[in-house]
């Protein structure tokens, strides 16, 4: 297989096979049954601006290999960041010895699901490289957004950002598996603050645009009308100012992508990762009251309701060719007909429900960090017989609110009771829609909420919102995730008055 020209030349140069042989071959030598190596290049760059002024930019490098072995049933891992030969069989045999060590101790021991041998090489959907871009021209692209939005009526205080990655990793095994990977990540964003002074409060509005698998060419208009937004955010943010507050009680909702992800996040994507379901994640957010003795009867929603898990979407923040235990990705079933079928798993965890492979969800992000089960692009699937429109669910709707945009949420430590804002919330009179809202808030339980909805958009209208910084497990560690979904009508949601909340 030819190489391929878009990985990072910086990564090429690095020594990569030579490190896996030595430390493999150490590892074996010493007794592990099971060896990986990884070694990782992550490059990172942060830039932000308020009213027009830089008031940051940050760049960042971290370089490192890891190696994490089986010896006896049990684990062992060590990282270094000096990449030789010598210190990577080093490091292999510090590893082994932290596996001995443990030995004693452990509770149980390893079992991990069989995988075909991989080699290969993997590049994320892309077209501009960030890290080729100068960063004065993106200061020059940030600086024009928060003129042009200061510019207008009502606008007080702007602030805008953007935050990239360039993740290079590497990974070899005992087995034969050895892979070469490159994903970018990019998330440009802007608030527009309106204040009022005479009553002392004040009012934002973000970008609706959600952090994406894409390169520079998406801050520049591919995959989001930012000068459509830009022009229509003034006249929002006024109307938000002046909007009435909401009558709490139950409402039907249609809940747009720009939200509804973040209620996937939450309520499906943790509750389904299996180290929750069964207690082993706990002190990190929670664990999961969709536990194992549910699967395949629990009813998570209505019978409308497709979930599934994957990380090969196309600019999905999630998605990889491989995982970090040399697993080839792919899609798969969590909720089918309203019922659970399924779990985000990694090797160590897919023996456990007696399945013969992983779907591929291990990750870590650093090489001074063991790879974990994290979380897929976890997906609401759409409508597969008619390509219902927003409008079309609106128009179902005699009386109930639009919800748009994400915010604030807060959720239980077991992933059911919970309450989300949102950015822009309008009024739904007679299936139209007839002005914003404000102070609203939705709270139910996971299984209600999923339980009332009764119609989904269409493909057409399916959208992936995520988020760059999910965080699990302790030493702390951050995973970028998408989810995608089409707009959803819920029935008789109960709705929050924030502030009648806060009083």
């Amino acid at each position: 297989m030819a190489p391929d020209p878009r990985i990072d030349p910086a990564f090429r140069d690095l020594p990569l096979d030579a490190l896996a042989d030595a430390a493999l071959s150490r590892a074996r030598e010493l007794g592990a049954q099971h060896a990986d190596v990884r070694v990782e290049r992550i490059v990172s760059q942060s830039i932000s601006l308020r009213d027009g002024s830089v008031t940051g930019v940050s760049d960042s490098t971290s370089v490192g290999l890891a190696v994490r072995v089986v010896v006896d049933g049990v684990w062992g891992f060590a990282s270094h960041v000096e990449l030789t030969p010598l210190r990577a069989a080093e490091t292999a045999a510090q590893a082994v010895g932290v596996a001995r060590t443990l030995a004693p101790v452990a509770r149980e021991r390893v079992e991990r699901a069989d995988e075909p041998v991989h080699v290969g090489e993997w590049v994320s959907a892309y077209e501009v490289d960030p890290f080729v871009v100068p960063t004065r021209e993106k200061v020059e692209l940030l600086s024009e957004w928060s003129q042009r939005l200061l510019a207008a009526d009502g606008v007080d205080h702007v602030q805008a950002s953007v935050s990239q990655v360039r993740e290079n990793k590497f990974y070899a095994d005992l087995a034969g598996t050895r892979t070469v990977q490159q994903r970018v990540r990019i998330e440009p964003g802007f608030t527009a603050t309106a204040v009022d002074r005479a009553a002392g409060g004040f009012e934002t509005m973000s970008t609706l645009a959600p952090p994406a698998g894409r390169g520079w060419e998406y801050a520049t208009g591919t995959g989001w009308d930012w000068d459509g937004e830009l022009a229509a955010i003034p006249e929002l943010l006024a109307e938000k100012t002046k909007a009435p507050s909401v009558q709490a009680g139950p409402t039907d909702l249609v809940i747009d992508p720009t939200n509804l992800w973040l209620t996937i996040h939450e309520s499906i994507g943790h509750a389904t990762e299996y180290d929750r379901a069964i207690g082993y994640e706990a002190a990190y957010a929670g664990t999961s009251f969709a536990t194992p003795d549910k699967l395949g009867a629990l009813r998570y929603g209505s019978p409308i309701m497709h979930v599934t898990g994957d990380r090969t979407v196309e600019h999905g923040l999630a998605t990889v060719g491989f995982d970090d235990d040399g697993v080839e990705t792919t899609e798969w079933d969590l909720v089918r007909d309203g019922v659970l079928v399924g779990y985000q798993l990694d090797r160590t965890f897919a023996p456990r429900l007696g399945l013969e492979r992983s779907n591929g969800c291990a990750f870590a992000d650093s090489p001074h960090h063991v790879p974990i089960q994290r979380m897929a692009n976890v997906s609401l699937q759409p409508d597969p017989e008619h390509d219902t429109t927003v409008e079309d669910l609106i128009g179902r709707v005699e009386r109930g609110i639009y919800v748009v945009g994400d915010k604030s949420w807060s959720i239980d430590m077991q992933r059911y009771n919970f309450q989300f804002t949102g950015q822009r919330f309008y009024r739904i009179e007679d299936g139209r829609l007839a002005g914003q809202l404000r102070d609203v808030a939705y709270q139910a339980t996971t299984t209600d909420f999923w339980g009332s909805m009764e119609a989904v958009g269409g493909p057409s209208s399916w959208r992936l919102g995520g988020a760059m910084n999910c965080g699990k497990a302790q030493p702390g560690q951050i995973a970028p995730v998408s989810h995608g979904c089409p707009p959803a009508l819920f029935r008789g949601v109960n709705v929050l008055n924030t502030q009648e909340e806060a009083s």
